[in-house]
């Protein structure tokens, strides 16, 4: 007789997507990942293990260290454009500068907070489910801030990234998308200690020797 699965809060309680009472604008290592809809690989391609970025990759990749131009308590570390997702960990300063939520105009602001043990308890970066096959939504954080919102700053990328590339489309012929260059939700998980910080980096570095394995590539999407 096969035993009853354990019970997984983990997995059961998916719909609490933020860290209650935690202030995403508060000093600290955040680690996102960001896909584009439908999983279009729009960005170039894994050949032999490597990521080759078509002009549109290096148009995220710019886009990501402008992050610190725009935002000066917003410090950009590790990172990988993948073909169709987006992988980074943002660093908040804690400097006090205030929020200008003037700036984007898409509401674009959802969040999975989605919990990484393999990183915060063995400091291994495992097979987890991957953040963009998780579809719940989330409100953004709104009133007093010390410093930039987690989720303005990544509406900002969104927004600017996005501008570009329909640019693009119109000038460069550029592959167009389905109506939203990225999917409406992003994933983040806080950064505890110097331990997950490592090996966050080295699961974002190792990523394209991965792409085969990769849930989100479309050819391992389930039928």
């Amino acid at each position: 007789m096969k035993k009853k699965p354990k019970y997984n809060p983990r997995i059961h309680h998916r719909r609490s997507i933020r860290l209650k009472g935690y202030d995403y604008s508060s000093k600290g290592l955040y680690f996102i990942t960001l896909c584009v809809k439908d999983r279009e690989c729009l960005f170039g391609e894994i050949v032999n293990g490597e990521m080759l970025l078509n002009d549109a990759g290096h148009m995220i990749e710019k886009w990501y260290f402008e992050l610190e131009n725009k935002f000066p308590d917003i410090r950009c570390h590790e990172h990988i454009v993948m073909p169709n997702h987006f992988h980074c960990i943002i660093e908040n300063m804690g400097i006090p500068v205030g929020a200008d939520l003037c700036v984007c105009p898409e509401n674009e602001t959802s969040c999975i907070d989605w919990e990484l043990p393999e990183f915060e308890e063995t400091g291994h970066a495992g097979p987890p489910l991957h953040p963009c096959q998780q579809t719940v939504l989330g409100e953004p954080i709104f009133g007093d801030h010390t410093g930039s919102p987690l989720w303005h700053v990544i509406q900002w990328f969104k927004t600017m990234s996005t501008n570009e590339y329909i640019r693009n489309v119109k000038t460069n012929s550029w592959p167009r998308f389905n109506g939203k260059l990225w999917q409406r939700n992003y994933w983040e998980h806080i950064i505890r200690d110097e331990k997950s910080h490592i090996a966050i980096a080295e699961y974002i570095v190792a990523n394209p020797k991965n792409w085969d394995e990769d849930s989100i590539n479309p050819k391992n999407k389930r039928k």
